[in-house]
């Protein structure tokens, strides 16, 4: 049974790559049937006799034509219907008794049904249908009410009619196939999107890690190697900042190349993500480093945790970057206010920006002014706000009339996340644009 169902698989899939053999096969088919056909009188009391005739040349010659038009059927399908169609009315008209010509425009008719559409098949299967039958009552050698005649009407009716359920199902099943593949397209489409924005959050990330514990480790390392000699106690103070600070990188940096390496879902991280709730830990950590900033924070226990989360980034930042740019002796002052449904976070300083800085570019933005210098690829300002952005915010940075420069960023209460944050992914917020 399997040897067989191989064997016919197998010359289905070469006849359907071979069109023509097939419709030949057809035509065949249908030449020997007519043939047959033609040996058998319609007219005897107990229903046809076979060989109580025989056909004509003229009626054999017909019968080859029509079966030789069905060679070319799916390929000229209404052409092929004209062409046997006229045989069959030259049959009826010029023969006695008609041999079954009709038979290759049956065949004809079903192939113009399922290869066109519904108008067509309406319209010309309707003037065939008339055509044939009228010529088969009217020069018929039956009586015009003989079956023979309503067979006619009957076969060239059911051929239309069965074509054009077959062009029917073949639409439904090209339909369903073509929501299928646009369904796998989709799918690849959004898992190239949702790779991508993990790349970037991921990429994000990484930044506020590093941008922030390597520029204070350097400021900090700095300060050691100047007062190493003169002021140990003070090195030693430095030295232990920059040991903090690495510390804190490193371990951040755990988490999120952790989180990289984990197969399916991450464990539940066991530290919650950073917050305005350490803020305080944030300014100290500056601080130490030679930077005064004034902190006035509100409300910072009571926002939901990607904002929370995104004001705090924004903080961390800009802070960085007014540490690598604005200069000795600059200060910051760090604002967070409830304003209605929104939280604004702003961010000041009055630095004048250090020699390597572009002219106009503020301490928060950075010589390429996009939020950070040449050491940090010029990504500080586009994350910042690429991370207020995605929670339906507004952040705008620039320098600040008189000197110095300024960080606003405009935070909803209520943030439009596309899925659950996910804790402690050194400052992923897992958010979706």
């Amino acid at each position: 049974m399997t040897t067989l169902s191989s064997g016919f698989a197998r010359a289905r899939r070469w006849l359907r790559d071979h069109p023509l053999a097939f419709d030949a096969a057809v035509a065949l088919g249908a030449l020997v049937s007519m043939i047959c056909g033609s040996f058998a009188d319609p007219g005897a009391g107990h229903g046809p006799t076979f060989g109580a005739r025989t056909p004509g040349l003229f009626s054999v010659f017909l019968m080859v034509l029509g079966a030789v038009a069905l060679v070319l059927r799916r390929r000229r399908p209404v052409q092929v219907l004209a062409a046997t169609g006229t045989l069959t009315i030259a049959e009826y008209v010029l023969m006695e008794p008609p041999a079954p010509v009709v038979m290759s425009t049956v065949i004809a008719l079903y192939t113009v049904a399922s290869r066109t559409d519904r108008p067509t098949t309406w319209r010309v299967g309707l003037l065939t249908t008339v055509a044939v039958t009228a010529t088969a009552m009217v020069f018929g050698s039956t009586p015009w009410y003989s079956q023979e005649n309503f067979g006619v009407f009957a076969w060239t009716g059911l051929a239309g009619a069965a074509g054009d359920a077959v062009r029917s199902r073949r639409a439904f099943i090209d339909a369903i196939r073509e929501r299928a593949e646009r369904a796998e397209r989709t799918r690849e489409e959004e898992a190239r999107r949702r790779v991508a924005e993990e790349r970037l959050r991921i990429a994000r990330d990484l930044h506020d890690v590093v941008a922030h514990h390597i520029a204070l480790v350097n400021v900090q390392a700095g300060v050691a190697a100047h007062v190493m000699d003169k002021r140990p106690d003070q090195a030693k103070e430095a030295l232990a900042h920059v040991r903090d600070a690495s510390r804190s990188a490193l371990n951040e940096l755990r988490v999120t190349v952790g989180l990289l390496r984990q197969q399916g879902d991450p464990a539940a991280p066991t530290e919650p993500a950073p917050g305005l709730a350490v803020l305080g830990e944030l300014v100290a950590t500056f601080r130490n480093a030679g930077l005064p900033v004034e902190v006035a924070c509100a409300d910072r226990d009571r926002l939901p945790a990607a904002v929370d989360l995104a004001a705090y980034r924004v903080i961390q930042e800009a802070l960085t970057n007014v540490r690598k740019h604005a200069g000795t002796g600059a200060r910051a002052e760090v604002s967070v206010v409830r304003v209605g449904a929104t939280v604004e976070v702003t961010v000041l300083d009055d630095g004048r920006g250090s020699a390597g800085r572009r002219p106009g570019a503020g301490p928060a933005g950075g010589a390429a002014a996009d939020g950070d210098g040449p050491e940090s690829g010029g990504h500080g300002l586009l994350g910042m706000r690429e991370r207020v952005t995605a929670l339906g915010g507004a952040l705008t940075a620039g320098p600040r009339y008189g000197g110095g420069f300024r960080v606003h960023a405009i935070l909803p209460v209520e943030a439009r996340t596309g899925e659950p944050e996910r804790p402690g992914t050194a400052g992923g917020t897992g958010i979706r644009r």
